[in-house]
């Protein structure tokens, strides 16, 4: 921002993200034909159907494929505010300027974590790799809430706490923006968003019935289609596993023998995951209350639960998108190594779905190697991302957790 150039770069960064922004709504709006099945009919038909029984003052409790906290009611109901546009368009208009919205927050927000363009660009240039799902999915609009939390929470553990919380009500993940947050100030964090998700979820369960509904449903999944469990069932058909491929719980996922022992797996892997989390924060060190520590694990974090998951959604990415962009503006982070190995995932992943997505549903050798090659991906971005924060913050053995030490974005060279 201060060199020569600065007041011009920003300028490239917004006419970069129109050009890609209008091509990608040229394509929700069906304009332009994205090759693959077509990706948004989750909003034309399922989102649209969810709103009409919300204004009656219900959840969609009869309908599996609900599996949403009662906060995402207000991102399905949003496109009503709008009544001179379809639905549809107003979903897609909304999910537009949170596109936008998350722009503008990394260039003006992030200035004070010291590179704001590098955040901007990573999700100017990041984000349209997911092609069309990234405004055919409400996800856009939970990643602008993580986004303001981490930028705007990072210094004030009280609004990052209150945003976290109102983004757990959107979609449970954001929860885990506040892995990082850390003796008063993570009191203040935590307290605010408990305060935050537990007063609108009581109100709304002695209000309006079948508000914890999505619990039960969120049980119910199996292994989805694109997940790092799924690989193993891949490459089982291609020896002859009977199972096979069905549309359940709102997404394609494998039926058949041993499908629960694998789901129980990931399960297991997930546990493991939030052990290793635990684990980190025993032995990180007792520094002051460091932006960039807080970013970085935010974005370990849920990653780990991202690559765990029995799902791997296409939109999934959107979330680590957007963190990884935090990532790219704080001057102390080290995640950059798996920031770039998330964008490689996003390019992998738009091939996978929609592009050639029947290839994976029918297991067959391109479909395959799309998923070996996206979630390997991850899982190398997961690795790297818990090696940096682990190297970064625990304490080393033989020196305790309590320990004074240099504070965690203290440049290596300098300790």
């Amino acid at each position: 921002m201060d060199e020569a150039g600065g007041v011009r770069r920003p300028a490239v960064v917004l006419a970069v993200w129109a050009v890609s922004r209008a091509v990608l709504l040229l394509y929700v709006l069906r304009v332009l034909v994205f090759p693959g099945p077509d990706v948004t009919g989750d909003v034309s038909v399922i989102y649209q159907g969810w709103s009409e029984v919300l204004r009656q003052g219900a959840f969609p409790v009869g309908d599996v494929a609900w599996q949403y906290p009662p906060g995402a009611a207000l991102a399905l109901l949003a496109p009503l505010a709008l009544p001179f546009l379809g639905y549809a368009d107003a979903f897609f208009a909304l999910a537009c300027a949170a596109d936008l919205a998350v722009l503008c927050l990394l260039l003006c927000g992030g200035r004070r974590l010291g590179r704001p363009l590098r955040g901007a660009w990573v999700w100017t240039a990041g984000a349209p790799l997911l092609g069309p799902v990234l405004y055919a999915r409400y996800d856009v609009l939970v990643t602008a809430v993580a986004v303001a939390a981490l930028l705007a929470g990072a210094r004030r553990p009280r609004v990052l706490g209150v945003l976290a919380g109102l983004g757990a009500l959107l979609k449970v993940w954001p929860v885990l923006l506040l892995a990082g947050v850390r003796g008063r100030g993570g009191r203040r964090a935590w307290t605010a968003a408990a305060v935050t998700v537990a007063v609108p979820v009581a109100v709304c369960a002695l209000c309006v019935p079948g508000t914890l509904s999505f619990l039960a449903a969120q049980g119910g999944r199996g292994t989805e289609v694109e997940s790092l469990g799924a690989l193993v069932l891949h490459a089982a058909r291609r020896f002859g596993w009977p199972g096979q491929v069905l549309l359940h719980y709102g997404s394609m996922e494998f039926l058949g023998p041993y499908v629960g022992v694998v789901s129980a797996g990931a399960q297991v892997l997930t546990a493991a995951a939030f052990g290793w989390l635990l684990w980190w924060r025993l032995r990180t060190r007792h520094g002051r209350f460091t932006p960039c520590v807080v970013v970085d694990a935010a974005f370990t974090a849920v990653l780990l639960f991202t690559v765990t998951s029995r799902v791997i959604s296409p939109q999934y990415l959107v979330w680590l998108v957007g963190l990884g962009a935090v990532c790219g503006c704080c001057a102390g982070s080290r995640m950059w190594p798996a920031v770039a190995l998330v964008l490689a995932a996003a390019l992998v992943t738009v091939l996978e779905f929609p592009v050639y997505f029947g290839h994976v549903v029918a297991s067959d050798p391109l479909g395959l190697t799309l998923m070996f090659l996206r979630n390997g991906l991850l899982v190398a971005a997961c690795l790297g991302a818990g090696r940096v924060l682990w190297r970064g913050t625990a304490a080393r053995p033989g020196r305790s957790a309590l320990s004074p030490v240099a504070p965690a974005d203290t440049p290596a060279t300098a300790r």
